[in-house]
């Protein structure tokens, strides 16, 4: 590695739209079975529920940290609902293995949904058994990210040292904890006007169009990443 990654020993992903493309989209998918549960949660129509669903993100960093101040939801069932969908838009990712594989040091995945989840998608993908660890956000006692205690908890939980840490992330809000901690930051541009949300140059190391481009070319070398 060069110096500008030599001191890295954590390599700690977000999981959606990261470790597969955002063309995949699955949170389209996540998107209609939330509204469906706030829907019927809150006895509303369908955009009724989407308004609801929305500033409950906007204001608690997730649906459910919303659906859980206001009312009181149980968290397991709302992870296990919305979470069962179809993964048959993701295929297997074996040169993005590769890569991830030859890292030094140790891999985790860091996410605000749920380990089942997770594993699902890290098998669809073919990155199964690849991650030393998975800190999801019932690891976190349901403080999602950007909380900071999100990061309190995983730095904890996992042991890592946040300074020789990198964390790749598509939404940029949630670096910015990251690079408080002294992790190296990486966000995944996909486009998303949510994604860009709160961007600011300060607390974003390296910006990123595909993770899979990044890693096996030469950028990650360089320690840059293409715009």
């Amino acid at each position: 590695m060069t110096p500008d990654h030599s001191h890295i020993n954590h390599w700690i992903f977000d999981l959606d739209n990261v470790l597969y493309p955002a063309e995949c989209d699955l949170f389209a998918l996540i998107d209609v079975k939330m509204g469906e549960y706030v829907a019927r949660l809150l006895d509303v129509d369908r955009d009724q529920a989407r308004i609801v669903q929305k500033r409950y993100f906007h204001d608690h960093g997730t649906t459910l940290a919303g659906l859980m101040y206001h009312h009181g939801t149980d968290p397991h069932d709302f992870l296990h609902k919305v979470h069962d969908i179809d993964m048959s838009r993701l295929t297997p990712a074996p040169r993005l293995r590769q890569a991830i594989s030859d890292l030094p040091g140790e891999k985790l995945v860091f996410t605000n949904g749920d380990r089942d989840y997770a594993e699902r998608v890290l098998k669809h993908r073919g990155l199964d058994g690849l991650f030393d660890q998975i800190h999801d956000v019932l690891a976190c006692d349901l403080v999602p990210k950007p909380e900071r205690a999100a990061y309190q908890s995983l730095v904890e939980t996992t042991g890592i040292n946040p300074e020789q840490s990198l964390f790749v992330e598509d939404m940029a809000r949630n670096l910015r904890p990251a690079k408080e901690l002294g992790m190296t930051t990486v966000w995944v541009n996909t486009g998303s006007e949510w994604g860009a949300r709160d961007h600011a140059p300060d607390f974003i190391d390296h910006e990123i169009n595909d993770l899979e481009r990044w890693m096996t070319g030469p950028d990650i070398n360089k320690g840059t990443g293409p715009t």
